[in-house]
């Protein structure tokens, strides 16, 4: 019988990715060029997550229609006791959500600005249109 050699297969592993121009030891949450894979920082586990959250109130409320599978699964949740309402589960799980596609929110946030940007000058525009400056005589 042959011994498995779990650090041989981690080592076999990390050569791979690093070939394919993936560095663990970065802590990237990147999309891998050309690729669909992408590489995700998560924390510890969701007691980590859920004690996180637990430090900043919760004081915003939003309202969200859940098809029925997803609220039997967030039931499921509950029953569990690691919750202590649909609503402390929901919030993590878009915490995590949020987490997982950090970049791409960014990347929408930058978007954002330069729209933002595009505006103000548009409005700036227009009061120079409709509102000349009056000439001294």
């Amino acid at each position: 019988m042959t011994e498995i050699n779990l650090s041989d297969i981690w080592k076999r592993i990390r050569e791979e990715l690093e070939q394919k121009g993936i560095d663990l030891d970065s802590g990237c949450c990147e999309a891998v060029a050309g690729s669909p894979l992408k590489i995700v920082c998560m924390a510890g586990g969701l007691a980590d997550s859920l004690r996180e959250m637990e430090k900043t109130p919760r004081d915003q409320v939003v309202m969200v229609r859940l098809d029925e599978e997803t609220v039997k699964k967030l039931d499921a949740w509950l029953e569990t006791g690691a919750f202590k309402s649909r609503s402390e589960a929901a919030a993590l799980f878009i915490r995590e959500g949020l987490k997982v596609h950090a970049r791409e929110l960014d990347e929408l946030a930058e978007a954002l600005k330069g729209v933002e940007n595009a505006k103000d000058r548009l409005r700036e525009k227009a009061r120079d249109v409709f509102e000349p400056a009056t000439e001294e005589s």
